[in-house]
């Protein structure tokens, strides 16, 4: 897997949610925080999101991701009281609300759960909300997934239950890629995204933790030799090479651990360790816990 498909595989726990929403004026929707992410889509008519009390303009076919779950308010723009009503997410595969064709407002409204105990780095240093107004031309296969997810939900057909979910994870990659497409490449994530050697090192790490890496190899992947690839990985990616392999490979086994029921040899082996008894001393330094305990503690996980 790359590395944003891999990070937010290893906080899923569980599959999205989302609904569509048919308002007329005078509406408010409140949304309280969650251990989430949130979306919403405008297919119709314009609002206002409130995320601590900053508004932000939402116009048709704008699209707003709130990667950390924060509680937020939407409301339409006519003036007037409005009653406030908490915004409710359907399960996918359950029937859409009849269609209202002259409904002002429109929405496609989506949340997906993530475990926050450890997050990315890469999705830790995104902002609030992430807003991404609707430009002619501009990230043609976010605008495809949109357009198809919105069919699926207005019309439920035979399949919708194993379509809906796909449609909602593409969305969400969809989401990030032109987020990161449009931010300048300095320092953080995006540029880690974006910077060649830095990519590759990180697609080698990713696609393969188990393997012994040192710098000077990852370096040679990177097409760099190691002094000058340990400084540029360092400042791009705001920690040494090793060290991110090590974090990687201990959220890998959290991930593994929460998910099934795979002995601790196996997982060792997975994330690159020769013996059980190094993994749970690795482990146990990383989280302050032994992996059989942490496993023992931990919700068990469905697989999305």
């Amino acid at each position: 897997m790359d590395v944003l498909s891999d990070a937010i595989a290893a906080m899923r726990t569980g599959s999205p949610h989302s609904s569509r929403q048919q308002l007329r004026p005078p509406w408010r929707l409140r949304a309280p925080e969650f251990a989430g992410a949130g979306f919403h889509v405008v297919l119709q008519g314009s609002l206002t999101l409130t995320v601590d009390g900053q508004p932000v303009r939402l116009g048709p076919g704008d699209v707003a991701l709130l990667p950390h779950g924060a509680a937020h308010e939407l409301a339409d723009t006519a003036a007037g009281p409005a009653t406030s009503a908490e915004l409710r997410l359907e399960r996918d595969g359950e029937p859409a609300e009849q269609i209202d064709r002259n409904a002002p407002t429109v929405l496609l409204c989506g949340a997906y759960l993530l475990n926050r105990v450890r997050v990315h780095p890469l999705l830790d240093e995104l902002p609030a909300v992430i807003h991404l107004p609707a430009r002619l031309g501009r990230h043609p296969s976010l605008r495809a997934a949109i357009d198809l997810l919105g069919t699926e939900m207005a019309e439920p057909r035979p399949g919708g239950e194993i379509v809906v979910p796909a449609l909602l994870d593409t969305l969400l990659l969809y989401i990030l890629r032109a987020w990161y497409a449009e931010q300048p490449a300095a320092t953080g994530w995006a540029a880690a995204l974006s910077d060649p050697a830095v990519s590759a090192a990180l697609l080698a790490i990713h696609r393969d933790p188990a393997h012994p890496w040192t710098v000077e190899e990852l370096g040679t992947r990177a097409g760099l030799s190691r002094a000058p690839f340990a400084r540029r990985f360092t400042t791009i990616a705001g920690q040494p090479p090793l060290r991110y392999l090590t974090w990687w490979r201990m959220t890998k086994a959290a991930y593994l651990l929460r998910r099934g029921d795979a002995p601790l040899r196996t997982i060792a082996k997975e994330v690159g360790y020769t013996s059980e008894f190094a993994f749970a001393k690795a482990f146990k330094r990383e989280f302050g816990t032994a992996p059989g305990t942490y496993r023992a503690s931990t919700v068990f996980e469905e697989p999305s």
